[in-house]
């Protein structure tokens, strides 16, 4: 196998725990209405699929539900969402020292995200990691998301390289780890970020990591093989 060039990253619960984020902006936005409920905004309004997973229509309907809806009220509670949210976006442990070591040895870096190219740059400005990249794929630059290998291949074209020279790095076996293994692109299952799995495993994937410090085994061990 050709030596590893490129190293792509899902973004949301790969580098950073976004589902803690959306939670707690889901929670301010209850507790500003009165209501103690956030956790149902999150699973049945924002995870329910209607809307789109950050979509402020959520809030929308989740405010009509409870007979809460009113224009001032919804615009505040969308700010609300928005700040909180963003505040929160803190990256996992490790993983500005692993990126950066990575960064040091050469690695090109990339990100591939179903997120707008907007958020995606917000977040990881806050979350200081947007330096470490050389380039960033978004759902508005495709219009495909990552159960699809389209973002796969833009980002491939992107940072000009091939995909058996290229890793990704990703918590969703069938958003991240299938499309790139159907490329033959190599594969780390993130599966401390994988949160609605019962048994967080990913047989489909070349390397499973615990924490993202743990991706620096991995690369050593690609090294190594293609010696």
């Amino acid at each position: 196998m050709p030596p590893i060039t490129t190293i792509f990253f899902d973004m949301d619960n790969t580098l950073f725990d976004f589902n803690r984020a959306q939670k707690t902006a889901c929670a301010a936005i209850a507790g500003s209405v009165g209501q103690t409920d956030g956790d149902i905004l999150f699973e049945e309004y924002f995870r329910s699929g209607r809307h789109g997973f950050e979509s402020h229509e959520n809030i929308r309907q989740y405010l009509t539900d409870r007979s809460l809806f009113d224009e001032d009220v919804y615009q505040r509670a969308r700010r609300i969402y928005e700040m909180v949210k963003l505040r929160e976006v803190v990256p996992y442990d490790g993983v500005s020292t692993t990126l950066s070591c990575l960064q040091q040895q050469g690695f090109t870096m990339g990100v591939i995200t179903d997120a707008h190219s907007h958020d995606a740059t917000r977040r990881l400005e806050k979350s200081r990691l947007f330096g470490y990249f050389d380039g960033i794929v978004t759902h508005d630059m495709v219009r495909a998301r990552k159960e699809s290998e389209v973002p796969f291949l833009f980002a491939l074209d992107m940072l000009e390289t091939r995909p058996g020279s290229a890793l990704v790095v990703g918590d969703s076996p069938h958003r991240d780890i299938r499309p790139a293994k159907n490329l033959g692109i190599r594969t780390v299952y993130a599966k401390y970020g994988d949160q609605y799995s019962a048994i967080q495993e990913c047989a489909d994937a070349d390397f499973t990591i615990s924490r993202m410090d743990e991706l620096l085994q991995v690369i050593g061990t690609l090294k190594a093989d293609s010696r």
